[in-house]
């Protein structure tokens, strides 16, 4: 492991302000006092490689980036989205995409999120990188003329699906139904029905996603 112990409490500081965590908020969620996280900051103590590998798990880098003298947020956090493109029609659900990071506890700051896009251009953006596998926290981004499924498509799985919509609006085809979701408004649905979704419109839609698998991801089938 390059670099020295010496920067550990200065990188330390810098990569959780640049996620926007308080030191108390850090203490909190990692289960340690304010105090003890201060002093590790302030380099009057030196946390052991456990206490540090939590640290790096919770702000969302490489554990190497705490010994760095120097830190470059862009380059410490681009190896942690992906610009893979994939095509719906062969995997319908992101966790063989995403990257392999996981944890028990996960908070994901802005500019390090796993970041995949389909063939249409919709975009899935990872907000927790638990390792949990039949649950999905995302935003999602629908470009005008996007859809999630090409046309006369509709995907079908068990569990359920959760949305809420940040800003523009996307139409939603469940079964016979169709809705529109647009800002401030929320969608849930049994996904077993077929569905799919769509921006008509000419302003770009993002919205929050929470999915559901009741029976595991690989269920996943598209309905012609």
């Amino acid at each position: 492991m390059k670099g020295s112990i010496e920067h550990i409490g200065p990188r330390l500081k810098e990569i959780r302000q640049s996620a926007d965590l308080s030191l108390r908020e850090v203490a909190r969620q990692l289960d340690v006092s304010p105090s003890f996280v201060s002093q590790i900051e302030n380099g009057k103590s030196q946390p052991s490689i456990a206490t540090l590998y939590g640290f790096a798990t919770l702000l969302g880098v490489p554990l190497d980036a705490l010994f760095e003298s120097t830190w470059n947020r862009r380059a410490a956090t681009s190896s942690k989205s992906s610009p893979e493109i994939f095509n719906r029609d062969q995997i319908g659900h992101p966790h063989p995409v995403w990257d392999d990071s996981q944890a028990r506890i996960s908070t994901v700051s802005p500019g390090n999120r796993s970041l995949i896009t389909t063939e249409s251009g919709v975009q899935w953006e990872r907000l927790a990188a638990t390792t949990e596998k039949t649950v999905y926290f995302m935003e999602i981004v629908y470009e005008p003329g996007t859809e999630s499924l090409e046309a006369g498509s509709l995907a079908t799985h068990h569990g359920y699906e959760y949305a809420y919509a940040l800003e523009g609006e996307v139409e939603v085809v469940i079964g016979d139904l169709m809705l529109t979701l647009s800002k401030n408004h929320s969608i849930g649905f049994d996904s077993s029905i077929p569905h799919k979704f769509r921006n008509t419109g000419t302003v770009t839609f993002r919205g929050i996603w929470f999915v559901h698998w009741c029976d595991g991801p690989r269920d996943w089938k598209l309905v012609k």
